[in-house]
């Protein structure tokens, strides 16, 4: 990954990492958490450095909704575990991640 730093990146896909089955995070929560202001470098680091291990489909846009060419896949493997969409666009109010607090 020319120009990138590697030390932020892994930073990144611990954040995406720690979000569990059954909730989802926004591009922009992962790079927030991370220390970076943009949410284009997470997704980035998810094109470019995730492997079979990096729970990707977890990671929606700020609306909910699904990365576009993954659309599919990415909805059936959020379904699989019990987070539902609605016309294509995830409940953030539900189904939003949020460190600290109590899980459902």
């Amino acid at each position: 990954m020319r120009g990138m730093d590697m030390e932020l990146a892994y930073r990144m896909l611990d954040q995406v990492a720690a979000v569990p089955a059954g909730q989802v995070a926004t591009y922009g929560d992962i790079a927030a958490r991370a220390g970076s202001p943009s949410p284009r470098l997470a997704g980035r680091v998810l094109s470019e450095l995730s492997d079979e291990t990096t729970p990707w489909h977890r990671i929606v846009r700020a609306d909910g909704t699904p990365t576009a060419h993954l659309r599919d896949e990415q909805l059936a493997r959020l379904r699989s575990e019990g987070v539902l969409a609605n016309n294509g666009r995830v409940d953030l109010r539900r189904y939003r991640y949020q460190p600290g607090r109590a899980e459902r």
